[in-house]
């Protein structure tokens, strides 16, 4: 019976890998049939006279043309995002490598993202990382490229960094925890809220990201010290541990962080392991402390505000700009 139920489930995987298959087949073709007909709307654009009006009746015509003798699927919308598409990915050859993976409606959501650096990092990461549609969009709304510390740090404060700062984030945007918007919450309340949705904590860490435990005792011959959150980062080959603070960062939470790594670099760290990175999760933080404060010249240590709800796109980016000065005003 067993041997007949062995069976059964390899045939089924069979046709699970085959399916499979033929929907990323399926998919690559028609990724290349959109890509080939913005290609030809923007050759037979260049053609007309006046660009804007008769792009805009040549693809209305087309429309009209295409959905009498395909059905649906061509409408003037359908076929302007077949244009974009083009027009963000003209080479050919970058396109089979960006794009491959990668559906339609992934696509449809990384055209809209305004510089070609931004581009690249979602087209890779989603790729990557697998991520859904909507996880890919729910990234995009949250500014997730703009708020890594690379992007935002000068060159000269970046040096001998870049590795830990590709994986950093400020601030890190927690609506999925669903806190509420206001007023001072216990420290333990967060940790909760995040272990109870810890997928969710990891995608919106970054990648490579695992998780080892909570409330880790390290201990000395007179003391014993509980650091809130431990992860391992493989692609980093370090632990990274966190520190929530549901107030303004002070200077002591800033010590006490440094004494944590310092001791875990000592007491937990393997030997091949890199060196331990801190990060102080906190619900605002003073600039004159940070500026002044020992994150300023460690490589291993950072502080990084959290949003409870999920900004609007001019508020992110107001956020991000007001840390990039004060990154740049201390380099």
């Amino acid at each position: 019976m067993s041997a007949l139920i062995t069976f059964h489930a390899d045939i089924k995987n069979i046709l699970e890998q085959a399916r499979g298959k033929a929907r990323s087949a399926v998919n690559a073709a028609m990724v290349e049939a959109y890509w080939l007909i913005g290609r030809r709307i923007v050759e037979e654009e260049q053609r007309g006279q006046h660009k804007a009006e008769y792009g805009a009746r040549l693809i209305e015509d087309l429309s009209a043309a295409l959905t009498a003798d395909f059905g649906k699927g061509f409408s003037y919308a359908n076929l302007y995002n077949c244009r974009q598409f083009y027009l963000t990915f003209p080479d050919q050859a970058i396109l089979y490598t960006a794009c491959r993976d990668l559906s339609w409606s992934h696509l449809r959501l990384i055209m809209r993202v305004d510089t070609p650096q931004a581009i690249d990092y979602y087209c890779r990461e989603a790729r990557e990382q697998n991520w859904t549609v909507r996880q890919l969009e729910r990234n995009i709304k949250s500014q997730s490229f703009q708020r890594l510390l690379s992007s935002q740090a000068s060159p000269s404060s970046t040096q001998g960094t870049s590795a830990h700062l590709e994986f950093i984030k400020d601030p890190y945007v927690l609506e999925f925890l669903q806190l509420p918007e206001t007023g001072r919450l216990k420290e333990s309340r967060l940790e909760q809220a995040i272990i109870d949705e810890l997928q969710k904590f990891l995608l919106e860490l970054g990648k490579g990201f695992s998780f080892v435990a909570r409330q880790m005792r390290i201990s000395t011959e007179t003391s014993h010290f509980f650091i809130d959150l431990v992860f391992y980062n493989y692609l980093l080959k370090c632990f990274v541990i966190i520190d929530l603070k549901t107030g303004t960062l002070s200077h002591q939470d800033i010590g006490q962080m440094d004494m944590y790594v310092r001791m875990f670099d000592d007491l937990k760290r393997g030997e091949d392991d890199n060196p331990t990175i801190g990060i102080i999760l906190c619900d605002s933080k003073d600039e004159t402390i940070v500026k002044y404060s020992v994150i300023q010249e460690s490589q291993q240590l950072f502080a990084s505000k959290y949003q409870r709800i999920l900004p609007t796109e001019e508020e992110l980016i107001a956020e991000i700009e007001r840390e990039k000065r004060l990154i740049e005003g201390g380099a």
